[in-house]
């Protein structure tokens, strides 16, 4: 039985993500902050961690027994990063080359991290690939890429590091987030009946948290000479803008009203995710419309409470509001 150490796994995706690593027989230690709350139900083979992950002392306590590392946590998104740069340093970079050492030292076999698909910034390319170059535009990203490179140096035989790239992550969850694209606009649209879309065709890749936390599970059930040193995009539905808030409209079965205005926010990219369809032998089973369905159907269950202004369902209001330093 593996044993995964879960950093960042109360969040939006570890959420998720957890009750199927316990499904398939895995022991899981989640280290998180929780500051969103306790989302996870408890488990004979989970243990729940509360720590900081720039606490390397109780990191270094906390991973003995675990032989994978699923990382996961930082300050996500570009406007969360910017309430406070050096925080987000001192999260999403700082820490992560002493976390790696680390893992090598206490018998860490595997080491995955979460990415993102904002590293290769704006391209005109119809499809982009793990071999286009990198020009992340913002910090986050920056510092995404940076800790891709720390990883990929210390990958050996013993030590099997693999990234994924993420695009934008939709969806339900326990520890739910209305700050991502589709969820804002499903949001809005059951509870306003109305939708503001700036600008509009803009391509957005996105992906279904279920297959996001199926492609975790993917790569950890893969063999290591296929991981080893491998980068994979994963995001399927590359739609506009126009065309997701049109597919919110369609699938809510009711009114919504959707008004476009002018942006001056023009990035628009679209990534393959053939490398680890045709790799591993990964393929999406979800879609946008699949999370739509299933964000209706927690809003009709009352599964949320004041959705359109809870401050956990948005991490820069949590931020400030326990004013996370």
């Amino acid at each position: 039985m593996r044993n995964i150490f879960l950093i960042g796994g109360a969040g939006y995706v570890g959420s998720r993500l957890v009750p199927m690593l316990l499904s398939q027989d895995y022991k899981v230690s989640v280290y998180d902050l929780f500051i969103y709350g306790d989302t996870i139900d408890d488990h004979p083979n989970l243990k729940k961690i509360k720590g900081d992950m720039r606490d390397l002392n109780k990191v270094k306590k906390s991973i003995l027994g675990s032989d994978t590392v699923i990382h996961l946590a930082c300050i996500s998104n570009d406007p969360s990063f910017d309430l406070n740069p050096e925080l987000g340093k001192s999260i999403n970079f700082d820490p992560f080359e002493e976390l790696v050492n680390i893992s090598k030292n206490e018998g860490i076999k595997n080491f995955i991290y979460a990415s993102s698909s904002s590293v290769y910034g704006i391209k005109e390319e119809k499809d982009v690939d793990e071999n286009f170059s990198l020009k992340p535009l913002t910090d986050y990203s920056k510092f995404k890429a940076m800790c891709e490179d720390i990883l990929i140096k210390n990958n050996s035989s013993e030590f099997v590091a693999t990234i994924i790239r993420p695009a934008t992550v939709c969806g339900y969850s326990k520890r739910q987030r209305f700050d991502v694209v589709v969820n804002i606009l499903t949001n809005l649209a059951y509870n306003k009946g109305e939708i503001t879309v700036f600008g509009g065709d803009q391509l957005r890749p996105n992906i279904n948290i279920l297959d996001m936390c199926g492609a975790y599970l993917h790569v950890l059930n893969s063999k290591n000479e296929l991981i080893s040193g491998e980068i994979f995009n994963v995001g399927y539905d590359n739609l506009s803008v126009n065309k997701i808030a049109n597919l919110v409209k369609d699938n809510l079965g009711k009114e919504v009203v959707i008004r476009n205005l002018p942006t001056d926010d023009n990035r628009s990219y679209h990534i393959s995710s053939e490398k680890i369809k045709n790799k591993l032998g990964f393929i999406n089973k979800y879609n946008i419309k699949d999370a739509i369905l299933e964000l209706k159907t927690a809003f009709e269950n009352n599964l949320f409470e004041n959705s359109l202004e809870n401050e956990f369902y948005f991490n820069i209001k949590r931020m400030k509001s326990i004013e996370l330093k």
